[in-house]
């Protein structure tokens, strides 16, 4: 019975459950036993499991190592022997005799659960936990497993999912035609086990425990019949974190420094001093570094980076080929100072086109210096494409104004992109949003997407963090979710879109950032237990940005939908399932929409119900009448549907437009509630969005837009 290294057997992993006060069979090493004072924990002809335990043996029944029978010490010591000549390629452990477990079955329900505790490397400690036994995989499709990463999770949040979940439901008799095998208190009894067994699980170095199948008792106790897995000496060492004074230094920089401007018009350098120049950065706090030139463009230059040292910045934006971008970091490092960020444009850093291990050599470095305690830049980047921040108009990024002109409008929104054109398309698609910051990240080669939630976090001013990632920096997604936990806690709100989740985008990603996609089922767990909003469709995203973008607190359950036409009408009823439904009026309250229909001359064209047709014959005054009406309702959420071909909407004189939206906000604060408008129209009608939009109204294409980003809002855990 000599220890073994990698593998965790069935005997030691009972040890550990029952440490932690878990339910596991009796049982004992035949041949350990009767070395010691010769007894086992068996009575003479009682019903056992002889298992043949050894060495990186996971499936003992298919290399004959399960016996079934009666307990005699003679016939199972000769059992034994012959199971070790059965599995001559696994080193022999013992024979660990087992109790025989009566438990309890359900014609046709799956009764056994399958648990894993398993040590991610990204995301910490999580327990699986689903549907066991011999048909475990054909019933996962139809019953997916939990996944609770515990550093997030309670085991009073896993027994409300458990509870919902099909075993769940079996287990306490909520399935039709069956009678309860356990009750919750022995459910969360268990859970909080498995939480504790966590902890002895990482003392003794432990990787991943499987326990297959887990059975309820005759009491209804859960009882693991089986259990395996690996152990690993953990010789990770932990990541030296940037000093928390990047974040000021990158979103308002007092001192900022461009290196790679060139004399020649639309080079990337260029664009970006050109940007930058309109910013409300004096001249004074602009430098570039240029060697052979004591000005360039009317700006003083230094000759290296080595001047910095004397004369820091607060952000220093390097615009240069891959080779010198990575000379520059090294030599900010050797001289102890220069910038408090750094922000590399340059791509061939630690991806696909980084031939020379430029990016090794990068992290290396940073890594050293930061374990030593020496002074060291924070790095934005590599690929990046640069950041916009409203408050001083500063707009690093290398995107002409004739291309991208943006607008200074400061507010709580904070955008963060792995992809510069993710960010820009965003900016250009949706200029109304008030914005705190909006950068892109690139490789994350230093600064990680769980710092810019960190970031984000302390700064007051954000209420709203929306963020598009490809993949995750090893070991980031752990500390990206406790971030974003944080944001919740403090009542901020994250907005997630996870690019890279098929097998081709995994692979698209990986070429275009250098950064894995890794698994996104577990990925999305883990996200979504923190709090997250995760998109599962760009449109969606986008949505929900709007709405975020005019109200970052609240979160509607039911909706009123207005429109003028019987299409939006009919498909909005159809949208309204899932977290959030549609909103009821009562008996006065349908007599009060009536009364204003009427009013209105609209008696006999609109029915006082909802969702609520008022047809093409409703004017402004009958649409600001009836929303007055709706927010004083049950509703949380009036969605506006206006189809802009009709005549009795002035759709072309701008200050009719105006006027019109400022009253529909207007009434949207004064309730306290959420207001949307979607204009289904093509082209001819942008400015009328443009007018609503000016007035903090969330502007759609589509009904079914609009509802979706509010059907995941809603969906916030």
């Amino acid at each position: 019975m000599s220890a073994t290294t990698g593998f965790l057997h069935e005997g030691r992993a009972y040890g550990l459950l029952a440490a932690a006060g878990l339910r596991v069979p009796r049982h004992a090493f035949i041949d350990g036993a009767l070395s010691g004072n010769g007894s086992l924990p068996f009575a003479p002809g009682e019903p056992i499991v002889l298992k043949g335990i050894a060495d990186e043996l996971w499936h003992k029944s298919d290399k004959g190592a399960v016996h079934f029978g009666t307990f005699d010490v003679e016939a199972l010591k000769a059992e034994a022997a012959a199971m070790k000549r059965r599995v001559p390629e696994h080193p022999w452990i013992g024979g660990l005799v087992c109790e025989k477990v009566a438990f309890k079955k359900l014609s046709g329900l799956p009764t056994e659960a399958l648990v894993s505790l398993k040590r991610d490397p990204d995301a910490g400690w999580l327990i699986v936990f689903g549907i066991g036994g011999l048909q475990a995989d054909a019933w996962a499709p139809m019953a997916p497993p939990m996944i609770w990463p515990i550093a997030l999770i309670s085991p009073e949040q896993a027994l409300a999912d458990l509870r919902a979940h099909w075993l769940g439901r079996t287990w306490l008799g909520h399935q039709r035609g069956t009678e309860a095998l356990t009750d919750e208190t022995k459910l969360l009894a268990f859970l909080q086990g498995l939480w504790r067994a966590v902890a002895g699980l990482e003392r003794e170095g432990v990787t991943l425990l499987e326990l297959n199948p887990i059975v309820l008792d005759s009491e209804g106790l859960p009882t693991a019949l089986d259990g395996v897995g690996t152990l690993a000496a953990d010789t990770s060492a932990p990541v030296a974190s940037p000093d928390p004074a990047w974040y000021q230094a990158l979103v308002n920089p007092q001192q900022l420094v461009i290196a790679g401007v060139s004399s020649r018009e639309g080079t990337v350098g260029r664009i970006i001093l050109e940007n930058v120049r309109k910013s409300k950065l004096p001249e004074t706090s602009l430098r570039l570094i240029k060697p052979g030139s004591a000005e360039f463009l009317g700006l003083p230059c230094l000759a290296s980076v080595a001047e910095l040292a004397s004369a820091p910045a607060d952000q220093l934006i390097l615009s240069l080929p891959a080779p010198q971008t990575l000379e520059v970091v090294e030599q900010l490092c050797r001289q102890g100072g220069g910038a408090t960020v750094v922000y590399l444009v340059a791509g061939g850093l630690g991806d696909g086109a980084d031939t020379e291990g430029l990016g090794k050599r990068l992290v290396a470095c940073l890594d050293e210096h930061r374990r030593a305690g020496k002074w060291t830049p924070a790095i934005v980047g590599p690929n990046g494409l640069g950041l916009f921040s409203p408050d001083q108009a500063l707009n690093t990024l290398f995107i002409p104004g004739v291309k991208l002109p943006l607008t200074a409008k400061p507010g709580h929104l904070a955008l963060v992109s792995q992809s510069g054109a993710f960010l820009i398309t965003r900016l250009s698609r949706r200029a109304e949003l008030g914005l705190r910051a909006a950068v892109a990240i690139g490789n994350q080669m230093d600064l990680r997407c769980s710092d810019f939630f960190r970031g984000f976090a302390s700064d007051p001013a954000v209420k709203v963090v929306g963020a598009y990632l490809e993949g995750f920096a090893p070991g980031d997604l752990k500390a990206t979710a406790e971030a974003a936990k944080t944001l919740r806690a403090s009542g901020r709100r994250v907005l997630l879109y996870k690019g890279g989740r098929s097998q081709e985008g995994m692979a698209a990603a990986s070429s275009h950032t250098g950064a894995l996609a890794g698994d996104h089922a577990l990925q999305a767990a883990v996200l979504r237990q923190a709090g997250v909003l995760l998109a599962e469709r760009m449109e969606t995203f986008d949505a929900a940005l709007a709405w975020l973008g005019a109200y970052p607190s609240g979160s509607p359950k039911t909706v009123a939908i207005m429109t003028n036409a019987g299409f939006e009408s009919v498909a909005s009823a159809d949208l309204l399932t899932g977290p959030f439904r549609g909103s009821k009026l009562t008996e006065a309250e349908t007599t009060a929409l009536a009364a204003t229909i009427e009013a209105q001359g609209l008696t006999g064209l609109v029915s006082a119900r909802l969702p609520l047709d008022l047809t093409p014959m409703a004017n402004e005054a009958a649409y600001l009448a009836t929303a007055k009406l709706l927010l004083a309702s049950e509703a949380d959420a009036v969605v506006v549907g206006l189809v802009p071909l009709t005549v009795r909407l002035n759709t072309t004189d701008l200050e009719a437009i105006t006027a019109f939206a400022t009253e529909l906000s207007r009434l949207a604060q004064a309730s306290g509630k959420w207001v949307g408008v979607a204009v289904e129209g093509g082209p001819l009608f942008d400015l009328y969005r443009q007018g609503l939009r000016a007035a903090n109204l969330p502007v759609f294409l589509t009904m079914e837009e609009a509802l979706e980003g509010l059907r995941l809002i809603a969906s916030e855990v």
